[in-house]
């Protein structure tokens, strides 16, 4: 199976999942903590894939949306954005919204 395969799987069977440097216990880049912590706080489960363990996804990555920048983050198969829109979201409460919308339509798989 090629990497965009693979991101397509992913992102569909996961009702959230982010895409970072690292894991949410041990980034390794700033924007990836802050965006896995905003996640964190939603008090809510989500999927993450640590990017520079997998050379073809952070490689193919950035052609699946065409966002090229690490964190990304997607719900119910959208991408949502970077770290920057995923704080600002966490900070109207939204974000927490959306992830609690993604997990009654679809389970309570991450």
């Amino acid at each position: 199976m090629d990497a965009l395969e693979r991101i397509r799987e992913q992102v569909e069977n996961n009702a959230v999942v982010i895409y970072m440097k690292g894991t949410p216990q041990f980034p390794q880049c700033g924007f990836s903590m802050r965006a896995a912590k905003a996640l964190q706080e939603c008090d809510q489960p989500f999927a993450y894939v640590n990017v520079l363990q997998d050379p073809d996804i952070y490689e193919n990555l950035p052609r699946y949306a065409d966002w090229p920048t690490f964190p990304q983050v997607y719900i119910e198969g959208e991408l949502i954005g970077g770290c920057d829109i995923t704080l600002e979201l966490h900070a109207s409460g939204e974000l927490k919204r959306l992830m609690e919308q993604a997990h009654a339509r679809n389970g309570a798989a991450a």
